[in-house]
C-alpha cells in the first residue's frame, strides 16, 4: 500500500504551523494567546522557541504533539495533521522531554525507558530490553543504573533517562521543554554536549523551549521569538539579537543576554 504521507523537503518541512490561534475561554471572556501564527521548522535544524510568560511556547510544544487544539489554524508534523497524530500517538514519530523528566515514580529505569515499547504488545521482552539498554547507554548512563528508581537518581541522571524514553522509538523529531533547567552549570553544558551528539547523529530535527541563553546559543540553528501573539522573527542567533524589538532587547541584550554574547564573541563557531 502506498504511503498517502507527504515526503519532509523544503515545501514540506516537518514542522508547518499556518494561521493558528489559540484561544482560551476564562470568566466568559476570549483570551487570544497566539493569533495568525506562522511556523516553519525544516529537517535537520535545531529550533529554539522563547518568549515571555504567558506567550503560549509550551502550549505550542503541545500543539505540535497533537495534545492541544488551536481554535484556528493548521499544524502540520512530518506530513500529517498533529491533531490526527495525536489521536493514533505519536510517540513513534515524535520524542518528548518534559521540563523535569516526567519519569514514572514507581518504574525503574529501564521499566521507564521501555515503557512505549512495551505498550505496542508486540515485541518480545529480551528484545525490548535490549533496546531499552541501548538507549541507556546512547545518553551516557551505564547499565549499572538500570535498576535504580527515579528517587535514587541525581537531576542530570534523570534528564538522560527522560532522553533515553523520548528516543526509545527512534523518532525523527524530538521536542524539549527547559532541556537544562535545574542543573548546576557543569551538567548543563554536558547535557548540551549529548543533545549535540545526539543531533548529529541520529539526523535529528530538534525543537525547543528555553529560557537558558548558554543553551540557546550552544544548540540552536534558528530562534523563533514568540511575542505580541506571533513568531515575530525566526532566523539564525545573530540575526535574532539584530532584530528591533523590546523583548528581544530585554532578553538579549540584558545582563545575563551580555555574558551569553561574551561568549559567542569568544567563540565565534558558535552558532
Amino acid at each position: 500500500m502506498t504511503s498517502t504521507v507527504p515526503a519532509v523537503t523544503a515545501a514540506h518541512p516537518v514542522i508547518d504551523i499556518r494561521g493558528l490561534w489559540t484561544v482560551f475561554h476564562q470568566a466568559g471572556v476570549d483570551i487570544v494567546v497566539h493569533k495568525d501564527l506562522q511556523l516553519q521548522v525544516a529537517s535537520g535544524e535545531m529550533l529554539s522557541l522563547v518568549g515571555g510568560s504567558g506567550t503560549g511556547k509550551t502550549v505550542l510544544l503541545r500543539q505540535i504533539l497533537g495534545l492541544a487544539r488551536p481554535a484556528r489554524g493548521t499544524v502540520t508534523v512530518l506530513g500529517e495533521s498533529a491533531e490526527q497524530m495525536g489521536r493514533q500517538g505519536a510517540s513513534s514519530r515524535v520524542g518528548m522531554l518534559f521540563q523535569h523528566g516526567a519519569l514514572y515514580s514507581a518504574f525503574t529505569v529501564l521499566e521507564n525507558i521501555a515503557f512505549a515499547l512495551r505498550e505496542l504488545k508486540c515485541l518480545p521482552d529480551e528484545l525490548i530490553r535490549d533496546a531499552a539498554l541501548l538507549k541507556l547507554q546512547m545518553v551516557g548512563l551505564d547499565v549499572k543504573h538500570a535498576h535504580k528508581m527515579p528517587s535514587e537518581l541525581s537531576g542530570g541522571m534523570i534528564k538522560r533517562v527522560a532522553l533515553a524514553r523520548a528516543l526509545i522509538m527512534d523518532p525523527p523529531l524530538l521536542l524539549l521543554d527547559e532541556p537544562t533547567a535545574g542543573l548546576d552549570p557543569d551538567s548543563s553544558d554536558e547535557f548540551c554536549a549529548l543533545l549535540r551528539s545526539l543531533h548529529r547523529e541520529l539526523g535529528l530535527t530538534v525543537v525547543m523551549v528555553t529560557h537558558d541563553l548558554d543553551t540557546l546559543f550552544e544548540l540552536s540553528t534558528r530562534v523563533a521569538v514568540l511575542a505580541d501573539q506571533r513568531v515575530i522573527v525566526n532566523a539564525p542567533p545573530r540575526e535574532v539579537v539584530a532584530f528591533a524589538h523590546p523583548f528581544i532587547h530585554h532578553f538579549f541584550l540584558g545582563e545575563r543576554g551580555q555574558r551569553a554574547m561574551e561568549l559567542l564573541r569568544e567563540y565565534p563557531f558558535v552558532v
